[in-house]
């Protein structure tokens, strides 16, 4: 803890949170309930009350277990909470708590050596299946292993499987006899080869904390307050071993939103968050609506999309945390229907490319999808448009060559380096440009490139926990990665990030485009029962919350170039674009491109028409540029010629991309009217008051110049 820290009044950590996050930072003993909505500052919320109740004596911070539920989550709230000046505080997953535990318990309450954590299902799932003679495939597998991590979740044994199973869809087609024989064959050669799976980690702790009292006695007396963040999520098993840990004491501070419910295939059940004050009659309750990430718009929209659900069928239900928008208004949200996924996501790449032109960094635009399998069309759409990219849940950040090089410098550097010398970021830029770093981004794509934006990356980390913690010194920071390598918490990479809804929890973008909203796809086609369908339209909300400024809803009404169109727009767009008052989609794009029929043009709402026949457009270049394929040019083409060549000089002296400088539509626009005033120019698509700034002076100098030697 700093000197400043120490001095300051426990009360100023307080400081600068809301009435509500006040509220429930202050509410230090007994249970607390906080209901928190998407972008609400929940994480705020508790570590301030961790801090707070550290540094007004009420805990000791070594006797703190705050629980999440991702390792990423976990190493950002010690990382909080270390700047808050409760650096000792343990917060960590239910796994690796729990794991810990079972290092250190192991020998003397179960004896021997403990077993080796199983990395993958799959392959000892195989040789059980074997055994038994039953015929699987890769597919059949995966499906076996996420069924025996649902039952495992639910504390079901073989046995107690198929007393349960029987309103669940048989997994890979294969009856719950069968399967219960699979999972039994599975445990078998666990126990022969003594191994044990991720969730045996939590089972045989539990199986420790029943059978042995002194050490259910120990754990109790090392922790006496608990924090459970995303407590919607908890399954039944995790519960147990909280109440385990808990053994009838109430220092409990629970955080969740039963609307963000989005893991319930895997045994997650918002139950005990809707039920706590049910168990809990006296516990606070505190609710948290305020809203600091997402628009007005944005906000209203994911609203509307919670408040079209109503209570029927055998589903739990309670009335959704309305949030209220914190933030200036922005743009509306877009909703738009294309020809098929390839035009979706040639459509994507250009609206990208028009945000980077705009000023949005790579870094701060999402694609979001229900499916993997939707990211290859979008990866090669990218790639053509020259956009960098990352697959979230791809190659891990900390594993690749160049990072590994670079703390590995960073760490000699270390043990010979002045902590007082250089602030942490001088010294990390210095290290890094030893082996590739520079200030200025490569112009070059590919291997080049990834190498720098991956140095870059820790560059930036740097700079940003320099800000945060002013004692930070070069050894500290090499601490830092450590543990964010351990929790694979890697920095941001500048690059559109690609990821499936559910991995896109827990983060947030200026810009955001759900892809794919169709029926089959969002609702997914095995979501049948009003459970199911309420989890997709919440896994739907997550990713509308994931948005600051900008959101774009899109679906394809073919899956290929040429497809007949049958697909329909998910259901859960008609009462979005009720709110947004749109009787269809903005607009559609015919399949192959081109213009639409007279009849499918009237029913478009301001559809945009070529500027010298007035033909509807549909294709987003000819859109950009007002003009059809069949028309010329209405723009002076010399003067165009003449800002491509300026264009591609000033890139150069940039250090960038010439379409990071304006894009050829937007080119073709100044060559049609000539602008020579800030007015003028700001009427020009594609120029906005950042660019204006930035690129004004100079292009006005360009178009000067030509008009002398014209």
């Amino acid at each position: 803890m700093t000197n400043a820290l120490r001095e300051a009044a426990p009360e100023s950590v307080l400081n600068g949170l809301d009435a509500e996050q006040r509220a429930a930072a202050s509410a230090l003993t007994g249970p607390l309930c906080i209901l928190a909505g998407a972008g609400t500052g929940k994480t705020r919320a508790i570590t301030h009350r961790i801090a707070y109740g550290v540094r007004a004596g009420v805990y000791d911070p070594h006797r703190v277990l705050a629980v999440t539920f991702t390792a990423r989550a976990a190493a950002e709230m010690r990382s909080r909470l270390a700047a808050l000046g409760a650096p000792g505080v343990q917060a960590r997953t239910f796994h690796a708590a729990a794991l810990r535990q079972l290092q250190y318990f192991w020998p003397v309450a179960i004896g021997g050596s403990l077993p080796q954590i199983l990395d993958y299902k799959i392959k000892l799932l195989a040789e059980a299946g074997k055994r038994l003679r039953m015929t699987t495939d890769r597919a059949g597998l995966r499906d076996f292993a996420s069924e025996i991590e649902w039952a495992k979740a639910s504390t079901l044994t073989p046995e107690g499987y198929l007393a349960h199973a029987g309103q669940r869809e048989a997994p890979a087609g294969v009856d719950h006899q069968a399967f219960a024989r699979l999972y039994q064959a599975y445990e078998d050669l666990k126990e022969d080869r003594h191994l044990m799976d991720f969730e045996d980690v939590l089972l045989f702790t539990v199986g420790m904390l029943e059978s042995d009292e002194r050490v259910a006695a120990q754990v109790r007396q090392q922790y006496r307050h608990f924090i459970v963040d995303e407590y919607q999520d908890v399954s039944p098993l995790q519960q147990r071993l909280l109440d385990l840990w808990l053994g009838g004491r109430e220092e409990l501070c629970v955080v969740g939103d039963a609307a963000q419910t989005i893991y319930s295939f895997t045994g997650a059940t918002p139950e005990y968050l809707l039920n706590f004050r049910r168990r809990y009659p006296q516990a606070q309750v505190v609710k948290l609506v305020r809203d600091y990430r997402s628009t007005p718009e944005v906000v209203k929209l994911a609203n509307t999309l919670l408040a079209d659900r109503r209570p029927g069928g055998d589903a739990p239900w309670s009335p959704p945390l309305q949030l209220i928008s914190q933030r200036q208004g922005g743009p509306r949200p877009e909703l738009t229907e294309l020809a098929d996924d390839d035009a979706e996501a040639a459509w994507v790449a250009e609206k990208v490319s028009e945000a980077a032109e705009a000023g949005t960094p790579l870094s701060e635009i999402a694609v979001l999808y229900r499916t993997n399998g939707q990211a290859q069309a979008l990866e090669q759409a990218l790639a053509t448009a020259g956009l960098s990219y990352q697959l979230r849940g791809s190659e891990r950040f900390f594993s690749r060559p160049e990072v590994r090089e670079g703390i590995a410098a960073l760490r000699t550097s270390s043990l010979v380096a002045d902590d007082s010398a250089d602030s942490v970021p001088e010294a990390v830029r210095g290290v890094l440009s030893s082996i590739g770093w520079t200030a200025q981004a490569p112009p070059s794509a590919g291997a080049v490139r990834e190498r720098w934006e991956s140095l870059a990356a820790l560059v930036g980390l740097a700079e940003r926990l320099a800000q945060e913690r002013p004692d930070l010194t070069l050894r500290l920071f090499l601490a830092e990665l450590d543990e964010r390598s351990a929790a694979q918490h890697a920095p941001t990479v500048e690059g559109v990030t690609l990821a499936s809804l559910h991995s896109a929890k827990g983060l947030e973008w200026e810009a955001v485009f759900l892809i794919g909203l169709c029926e089959g796809l969002m609702p997914i086609t095995f979501a049948q029962s009003q459970r199911e369908l309420d989890e997709e339209r919440r896994l739907l909300y997550v990713g509308i919350t994931r948005a600051k400024t900008r959101l774009y809803l899109s679906s394809a009404a073919a899956r290929h170039p040429g497809g007949r169109g049958r697909r329909k727009s998910s259901r859960f767009l008609i009462p979005l674009r009720k709110e947004l008052g749109l009787e269809q989609t903005t607009r559609r794009i015919a399949p192959g491109g081109g213009k639409l029929s007279p009849n499918a043009a009237a029913r478009s709402r301001k559809a945009a028409v070529c500027a010298g026949c007035g033909e509807v457009l549909t294709v987003g270049t000819q859109i950009s540029r007002r003009r059809c394929a069949d028309c010329p040019p209405r723009y002076d083409e010399q003067l165009f010629e003449h800002l491509r060549a300026w264009r591609r000089g000033y890139a150069k002296e940039l250090d960038t991309r010439a379409f990071m400088v304006f894009s050829d539509s937007t080119l073709e626009h100044l060559a049609e009217h000539k602008p020579l005033s800030d007015p003028e120019l700001l009427k020009i698509p594609g120029i906005g008051e950042r660019k204006l700034e930035l690129h004004g002076e100079r292009l006005k100098a360009a178009i000067e110049e030509f008009g002398r030697t014209d």
